[in-house]
């Protein structure tokens, strides 16, 4: 499955906290996602860099973040975290079960 999402809102920068509209580019991100239906998705996310408005700041573009989505840098989407969160919680909470179980044997 293909999926592609677009955002139409400004951003704020997380520099200075001033709102902008300005788009200076855009790029693609492929975040990894959770597979649907047993089958694998690509995500495809076009990404929006805005210029910061304050002119006097060393950064001058900044891209835009989708909250509940990504993270800052991040390769895998937000619901794909916590799927593997909580698989490895649950498959450290039974080794630690079986290591406490092996530790009583003699």
């Amino acid at each position: 499955m293909h999926i592609e999402a677009r955002s139409t809102a400004g951003g704020i920068c997380p520099g200075c906290g001033n709102w902008s509209r300005r788009i200076h580019s855009s790029y693609l991100r492929f975040p990894a996602d959770v597979p649907s239906g047993g089958r694998r998705d690509a995500l495809c996310l076009r990404v929006r860099r805005f210029l910061c408005p304050v002119i006097s700041r060393r950064r001058r573009t900044f891209a835009e973040q989708l909250p509940g989505v990504t993270r800052r840098y991040g390769r895998r989407t937000e619901r794909l975290r916590s799927t593997l969160a909580a698989v490895g919680r649950a498959l450290a909470a039974g080794r630690v079960s079986a290591w406490r179980a092996c530790s009583a044997c003699p």
